[in-house]
């Protein structure tokens, strides 16, 4: 299988939410970087665990101020990367609905590809009553 038939069909389980069918590890012997790759963009079609906190007018990792109302979200430590992916949009899927936001803050306490969530952004999604759900996300 390609790289290219790899990341194609990557971004469609991302935007349909569906399983993807891929082999695991590399294509060749050899392609230590291309299983990789393959294994951390893999990930991303798990579910990962997104919850919200209220940012109310904090300055973030990232350096400004952002509002419960804002669509914002903070990444956890390995995802923000020392602020690498500060200003990053992600795109955001659960159960059939999707948001837009972006990246102004470092959430410490959360899991491998976890997510804290503005309100505003949390609310796209589901009501926040539910407090925790799990979603699928990528960098835009």
């Amino acid at each position: 299988m390609s790289v290219k038939t790899v990341f194609s069909t990557i971004f469609f389980t991302l935007l349909t939410g569906a399983t993807p069918v891929l082999p695991r590890g590399p294509t060749h012997h050899g392609d230590g970087e291309f299983s990789r790759i393959f294994e951390r963009l893999s990930a991303l079609t798990a579910f990962q665990t997104a919850t919200y906190y209220y940012p109310d007018g904090a300055i973030g990792a990232c350096g400004a101020r952002s509002s419960s109302s804002d669509l914002v979200v903070a990444l956890n430590p390995d995802a923000f990367n020392g602020g690498h992916n500060c200003w990053r949009r992600v795109g955001i899927n659960y159960n059939g609905k999707y948001v837009e936001a972006t990246t102004v803050d470092l959430c410490p306490g959360c899991g491998d590809l976890a997510l804290d969530l503005s309100p505003a952004t949390f609310k796209h999604l589901a009501p926040l009553a539910k407090g925790r759900i799990q979603v699928n996300w990528h960098f835009l």
